[in-house]
């Protein structure tokens, strides 16, 4: 990977958490992780940032960084420049938030050679992705084509009740 550009460094040289602020679930998780991410300190020990819709802005972080890929896989930028992605990603920052720091330290054990916790969060972290669609996520890209029949049958039930009407409370 390349070196990073000085905006790292200039953060304190602390992990860039970037995440798809247009999916309600990678949302959802940056909130979570901004609320956790203070120690006792006060100090934060990784930054969540959105990838937003400016290329240029990523290529500053580093030059190789492609922006759909980005939006479809959670990337995390470590000082040194490297890159974790997907469930990588995931486990560096538990491995970082102090009320996970104790469960992080799973996914680096290694069992005949294996990290078992590290491939069991991998494919969760593909389902995941994966099933964003099911739950309201346009900007991930393309549902994969075992989802696409869910995403069809969740689309259908959602116009067959449509939204319930308020209820109507009779004033006396």
């Amino acid at each position: 990977m390349n070196v990073v550009a000085p905006g790292n460094a200039a953060l304190g040289g602390k992990p860039i958490l970037l995440y798809n602020d247009e999916c309600a679930v990678c949302r959802h998780i940056a909130i979570w992780v901004r609320k956790a991410a203070p120690n006792r300190a006060g100090e934060t020990r990784l930054i969540e940032r959105p990838i937003g819709d400016d290329p240029e802005a990523l290529h500053l972080l580093q030059s190789d960084l492609d922006i759909w890929d980005a939006y479809d896989t959670i990337h995390l930028l470590m000082p040194d420049g490297s890159m974790r992605l997907g469930g990588e990603a995931v486990a560096e920052v538990l491995r970082r938030l102090p009320s996970t720091q104790w469960l992080g330290g799973l996914f680096s054990l290694r069992m005949f050679g294996v990290r078992p916790f590290q491939a069991v969060l991998n494919l969760l972290y593909l389902v995941l992705a994966d099933l964003r669609p099911l739950f309201g996520c346009e900007s991930c890209g393309t549902p994969s084509p075992w989802i696409r029949p869910l995403v069809w049958v969740t689309g259908r039930i959602g116009a067959l009740f449509g939204k319930r009407p308020a209820s109507r409370t009779s004033v006396r």
